[in-house]
């Protein structure tokens, strides 16, 4: 089955060919002889009732230094495509919002993945809220008095904002540490949002899982544990990646969510655990991928393709 897929991406120069979902996810497409344009996010464009993206054909190859090849610029209409991979990596913002409620005009005769729909109210932070159990002690506010009250309450804990990504601005505050009014002054200042405050969870000194759901199953999971007095455990940050396989617990959390991401179209999705809870869903441009596939000899790129091609 040879279908004709977009990618609306970050550039694909500057992927790297070794860590990269969206990449290896191109390099099974184009194994199975499906043609694959690629586009910027600021190249998308609404125009008389029609989603079109200024886009170029793009071939792959696990290359150093020569692992793509753009064609010429073409004004395509999103509408004749089989299926749009939407890969850009976060900030979750308006830009972010504005391009899927773009790609809502296509989907699903030609396949948005993941849902736009769904994309849109299902943030990282916030979509976690929706099931019962399984976060650790956790409050989303702007006002000073409360969050002082959930820190009196809790002692050690951690302050981030709702829509960062990336392990960006988030603050590991210790019972001792003076710091907490000159952050949310910081924040408060920096965002006009509401900032995320949660019990700190010690065994993050063992590692932060990510656990790869396909359909909204289980498919595998990677350890990052953070570097040596770091807080975070994103590998683009220090974090190392380790072999693991699933608690009972995490397949119990997996079970828990695996229903309500397939009901919404969340074909392609990365969760994040720390102990026995949850701390983050992740659907707008999971990563993950590579480190699994190269830990457990496994290919998940090929699962998400079966996922996309038996909804064609």
């Amino acid at each position: 089955m040879a279908l004709t897929v977009a990618f609306q991406m970050d550039p694909i120069e500057s992927v790297s060919i070794d860590g990269d979902s969206t990449f290896v996810l191109a390099l099974e497409a184009q194994r199975r002889g499906h043609a694959m344009y690629h586009y910027l996010p600021k190249h998308l464009i609404f125009r008389d009732g029609k989603a079109l993206a200024r886009a170029r054909r793009m071939e792959v190859r696990r290359e150093r230094g020569n692992h793509s090849t753009l064609g010429e610029f073409e004004l395509i209409d999103l509408a004749t495509m089989d299926a749009v991979l939407m890969r850009q990596d976060p900030p979750f913002d308006m830009a972010y919002i504005t391009a899927t409620h773009i790609l809502e005009h296509i989907h699903p005769k030609t396949l948005v993945v993941n849902d736009p729909v769904s994309v849109r109210n299902a943030p990282e932070k916030l979509f976690i809220t929706h099931f019962k159990g399984v976060m650790p002690p956790t409050m989303i506010a702007s006002d000073a008095a409360a969050i002082r009250e959930f820190r009196a309450e809790h002692k050690d804990i951690i302050v981030k904002p709702l829509y960062g990504n990336g392990g960006a601005g988030v603050f590991h505050i210790k019972p001792e540490d003076e710091n907490l009014n000159a952050l949310l002054e910081m924040f408060t200042t920096t965002w006009r949002e509401s900032v995320i405050v949660q019990r700190y969870v010690p065994e993050v000194r063992k590692g932060d899982k990510r656990i790869v759901l396909v359909d909204g199953k289980a498919v595998g999971a990677v350890n990052r544990v953070p570097a040596a007095g770091e807080a975070r455990s994103n590998m683009h940050i220090g974090g190392r990646p380790e072999k693991t396989t699933l608690s009972k617990r995490e397949q119990e959390i997996c079970e828990q969510i695996g229903p309500a991401l397939k009901q919404r179209g969340l074909v392609f999705v990365g969760v994040d655990v720390i102990g026995d809870y949850l701390t983050e869903i992740n659907v707008t441009s999971p990563t993950g991928i590579q480190e699994i596939n190269r830990f457990d000899g496994v290919f998940l790129e090929r699962l998400v393709w079966d996922a996309i091609e038996s909804r064609k």
